[in-house]
């Protein structure tokens, strides 16, 4: 390795928060919990893995579609850092209120596929109904921690909800498999992931009720508190956004289903897993700096943008063939000789996994300095239509192997323009990638 590499890797580590240590360590932590869950649900099969993977790729669309509410909320707290006085706990609770009655809305939209499929998972989507409305208190009340920069709650929040999960199936385990009990393995699975999310979820939103009171205690503020309804545009533009971002990570697992069949989506969805391990730097990079890459000075928010730009790159980079080398020896060994064949995408998948890994910074500029969400979903979208395109020319002959390198090559196009958006709008040239810190903060 270079001296030039080893110097930009230094230099951009001391210029992020270290807040993102604490961050990375909670990210190991849920990866770790995660990939307990991983495990013990892949043992039971390629059909179960690619069942529960389908299922958790539907939640998560729940998710982020109602995510602006979140981010909605993190973006008023990041003007705290810049001076101004704000009440938290009006526009926590009705955001919060506001994720309930969506929740009702997707919970009857979800109990109407469930009736209507007759295959695995969309036939179990009835358990997900019925947590809808839980589940979206998460995204919503972090917001309050991501936006002033406090990382302790929103890191407790994040672990907890793997925790339960991972509990839980053990608990549901126990239960199912004694004399006499005959549970499905898949709805025991499935559960176990909608209850304890469900519980961390309610817990979460009326600890934050407490902490947004606690705080607004002494602020003087002379004027109404803002509602997230007077911003529904940008509240709706995040939610779209983030579909069209999931989609881009996730719709590559549906192509496999539809010309592979579920135990392909199996071992394809482990490859997937294991290859956004590399994305755990990176996310906490940028979850660590959202606040400061907020900033309403265009100097500091797009010279942290760079710094963590740096850093997520030249990590991943250097991670990835190790994480390589680590899978090709344990998968067949810890989830069975089956997840052999998810090497081989995984493989495929980590250039463009690597080189994505700017991605979510440059999306905390685009979305919480500029107020542009659309930019981010634009760049997702462009990646998605790439993936997508080739994927459906590739996974009916390649099958897993294909999927991958549609969606490396999504990643890589897609990232490509994503920066020049970047310099674009932060009034840079292309060599401030690269060369030494904007501005002293």
């Amino acid at each position: 390795m270079s001296i030039q590499v080893l110097r930009a890797l230094k230099n951009a580590w001391a210029s992020v928060p270290r807040a993102a240590l604490g961050n990375l360590l909670a990210k190991l932590l849920i990866v770790g919990l995660g990939l307990g869950i991983t495990v013990l649900v892949a043992r039971q099969g390629p059909r179960v893995q690619g069942a529960f993977a389908l299922f958790v790729a539907v939640e998560s669309a729940m998710l982020t579609l109602f995510s602006g509410l979140g981010l909605w909320l993190a973006r008023q707290m990041s003007r705290q850092l810049a001076g101004q006085a704000v009440h938290a706990r009006p526009m926590l609770r009705s955001v919060l209120r506001a994720a309930l009655a969506l929740g009702l809305v997707a919970s009857a939209v979800l109990l109407a596929v469930s009736w209507w499929a007759d295959k695995m998972p969309y036939a179990q989507l009835w358990l997900l109904a019925l947590a809808a409305p839980f589940l979206l208190l998460v995204p919503t009340a972090t917001g309050l921690w991501l936006g002033q920069g406090r990382m302790w709650p929103l890191n407790a929040a994040q672990v907890a909800a793997p925790a339960s999960v991972l509990s839980g199936l053990a608990v549901a385990w126990w239960f199912s498999q004694g004399e006499g009990r005959h549970t499905s393995t898949v709805l025991v699975v499935l559960m176990a992931w909608v209850s304890g999310k469900s519980l961390v979820a309610v817990l979460t939103a009326i600890y934050a009720l407490h902490d947004a009171d606690r705080r607004d205690e002494g602020i003087v503020v002379n004027q109404a508190p803002t509602v997230w309804w007077q911003d529904w545009r940008f509240v709706a533009t995040i939610g779209v956004t983030n579909v069209v971002s999931l989609l881009n990570y996730r719709a590559s697992l549906f192509l496999v289903e539809r010309f592979q069949g579920l135990g392909a989506v199996g071992t394809y969805s482990v490859a997937v897993t294991v290859a956004e391990l590399l994305w755990l730097l990176s996310q906490s990079v940028t979850v660590s700096a959202y606040a400061r890459i907020g900033h309403p000075d265009v100097r500091i928010a797009s010279s942290m943008t760079v710094q963590a730009i740096r850093i997520n790159v030249l990590a991943t980079v250097l991670a990835a063939p190790i994480l390589l080398g680590l899978a090709w020896w344990a998968l067949p060994l810890v989830m069975g000789p089956a997840y052999a064949e998810s090497v081989m995408p995984l493989a495929a998948l980590l250039p463009g996994v690597a080189a994505y890994a700017a991605a979510s910074s440059l999306s905390a500029f685009y979305t919480n300095h500029l107020g542009r969400p659309h930019l981010s979903g634009g760049i997702a979208g462009l990646s998605l239509l790439v993936s997508f395109g080739l994927g459906w020319v590739l996974v009916p002959e390649m099958g897993a192997l294909g999927a991958g390198v549609a969606s490396s090559t999504g990643y890589i196009v897609a990232i490509v323009v994503a920066y020049g958006v970047f310099l674009r709008q932060a009034g840079l040239p292309v060599r401030a990638l690269w060369t030494t810190a904007l501005t002293r903060m």
